[in-house]
């Protein structure tokens, strides 16, 4: 990249100024063999699980970084994870960064890209977040397959008896674009198919997307490919991607997207990304073989899971541990003075002015957060990500209130100082994942469905009931009649409130969550249940982030955050 002022602190520009190490020192300091590293180019490559050496010594333990509820304002759970996981690994404590790829459609929405800022990313940051090694389109690919041959199903005489008022799969694109949410397909004449109203949904929310991040293995991915439920025949039983025959060329589309990717951060800690579920709509985790990978490569991995405690570490903790038996050792909650204080009432104009009695006002959301985590059986840590606005009095309101509750807390400065802004929070984790943990997910799997959100709304979001519509009512039913009543479930929820209303901040009470839909998820193996006004396609905001992006005359990128 063209060489960039020294005053430009934009994380594009601090990216652009790191010197980053060749793939094959980075793998060579993980213990990746030279033989199962593909590199794509200098700087990022694919490792082949199958081809590490046996390691006989216990897992790496997981530290996973959730957060408090989300506002506009931001607040950097990405970049916490890769200064925490810079400032582990400078302790001497052997660490690998997880996190999951990010999605091109917010990085040119309102979200933006997904790779930490300031001095703790995850580097290159440009092709991370555009494009990638590809995983991205490879998912795209092969859900698309899917649905084109249901489809053709349907046009070369629909054999399986396939009712298509009941197809729940939908079409996927990586972007940001409402105008898809409802689409008719088939107009045209008969040579163009059977008409029938669909629509699309991001990648991010695709079920292929939640099987590539929760599978163990190739196999194992073939093999829950061939479970997803694509809709019903006109005698209400389920049709499979194995039914049509998709599977296995699903498989082939993904078998080389199922390999790890593996970069650097900006330290040079070595960091597998990959998989990219958003957690208000989907699971919100990385994919269990990157975790799962890095736990035989390493003695600590940091990992991250979407939006708050209620939203992505609940799902890892009650979908993905218990899949892939990576349960966490410790959680620790990333809070800012800034969504504290807009969760005590105070409008975004007005964060960079000082206000103690808003922090304080704002605490019981951070209360409710560690309160979910502990309720798993873990003890969670608070780190702080330290704003340039933030007074030393707002941040002593909140290092007060958890010497209170008991709660290790810590001030990281990560955007600033990278890892060295983060020792005292890596010396809290460190004492605390030495100490025993009870994990324990907070439903058994064989309640049934009801019961399961009924425990979640109660005991995660701090609400008091459940409302089914009707059509949830029916697909409770058949959930029940095909046996899938086992499957955990996965709520999609907004991600700024603790209730279904994305207007309700703070810690919002005794609220009754209204279930609009419930979406069998059997080749993932959750139950999707989508509440609120929520939607699996998000559109670009009045003012899109990619208005303000271009590339130069050398081909460097412009704009990207």
């Amino acid at each position: 990249m063209a060489a960039l002022p020294e005053t430009d602190m934009s994380d594009l520009a601090i990216a652009s100024r790191a010197v980053l190490r060749p793939i094959s020192r980075i793998a060579e300091a993980a213990g990746i063999p030279q033989d199962a590293l593909e590199p794509y180019g200098k700087y990022k490559a694919k490792i082949d699980p199958a081809l590490l050496p046996a390691n006989g010594s216990r897992p790496g333990k997981v530290v996973l970084v959730s957060g408090m509820s989300p506002t506009p304002a931001g607040e950097g759970k990405s970049t916490m994870v890769v200064g925490l996981g810079d400032a582990l690994a400078a302790t001497g404590t052997k660490t690998i960064i997880a996190l999951r790829e990010p999605s091109v459609g917010p990085s040119f929405g309102m979200k933006g890209g997904a790779t930490g800022g300031g001095q703790s990313q995850v580097l290159p940051m440009d092709e991370i977040n555009l494009h990638f090694t590809g995983d991205f389109h490879a998912i795209t690919s092969a859900n698309n397959l899917l649905m084109a041959m249901l489809d053709n199903h349907l046009q070369q005489g629909n054999e399986l008896g396939i009712d298509p008022r009941s197809i729940t799969f939908k079409r996927v694109l990586d972007m940001n674009d409402r105008a898809l949410r409802h689409v008719v397909i088939g107009l045209g004449g008969t040579a163009n198919g059977v008409p029938r109203e669909t629509g699309f949904e991001i990648t991010a929310a695709s079920e292929v997307m939640a099987v590539f991040c929760l599978a163990t293995g190739l196999a194992d991915l073939r093999a829950r490919l061939g479970r997803i439920t694509v809709g019903y025949t006109y005698a209400k039983t389920p049709v499979t991607a194995d039914d049509l025959g998709a599977a296995g060329a699903m498989a082939l589309l993904l078998k080389e997207a199922i390999k790890p990717n593996l970069v650097q951060s900006i330290g040079g800690t070595p960091a597998l990304i990959h998989g990219g579920p958003f957690a208000n709509i989907a699971h919100g985790c990385n994919s269990a073989i990157a975790t799962n990978t890095a736990r035989a490569l390493a003695d600590v991995v940091v990992t991250e899971a979407g939006f708050g405690t209620d939203l992505g570490a609940e799902k890892f903790m009650d979908i993905k541990a218990r899949y892939a038996g990576c349960p966490p050792d410790t959680v620790v909650i990333v809070a800012t003075v800034r969504a504290l204080k807009m969760h005590g009432s105070v409008p975004k104009e007005e964060l960079g002015e000082e206000n103690v009695e808003a922090v304080r006002a704002g605490l019981p959301n951070l209360e409710r957060h560690a309160s979910i985590v502990s309720k798993f059986g873990i003890q969670p840590v608070i780190g702080i990500n330290r704003f340039t606005t933030d007074t030393d009095a707002e941040l002593e309101a909140v290092t007060g209130w958890a010497k209170q509750q008991g709660i290790a807390c810590a001030i990281a400065d990560v955007w600033g100082q990278g890892g060295s802004g983060a020792d005292e929070l890596a010396a809290m984790v460190l004492r605390t994942i030495g100490e025993p943990g009870n994990f324990a997910p907070l439903y058994e799997l064989q309640q049934p469905v009801e019961d399961k959100i009924l425990a979640l709304v109660r005991g995660v979001y701090g609400g008091e009931g459940v409302e089914y519509s009707p059509k949830a009512r029916r697909m409770l039913q058949q959930i029940h009649d095909n046996g899938w009543s086992h499957l955990p479930v996965c709520i999609a929820k907004t991600q700024y409130s603790f209730s279904d209303d994305p207007q309700l901040l703070g810690a919002a009470s005794g609220f009754t969550v209204q279930v609009r839909e419930l979406i069998p998820k059997t080749g993932a193996g959750f139950i999707v249940a989508i509440t609120g006004a929520l939607t699996t396609m998000p559109g670009l905001p009045r003012v899109p982030a990619a208005l303000h992006m271009d590339v130069d005359e050398h081909g460097n990128a412009i704009g990207l955050s």
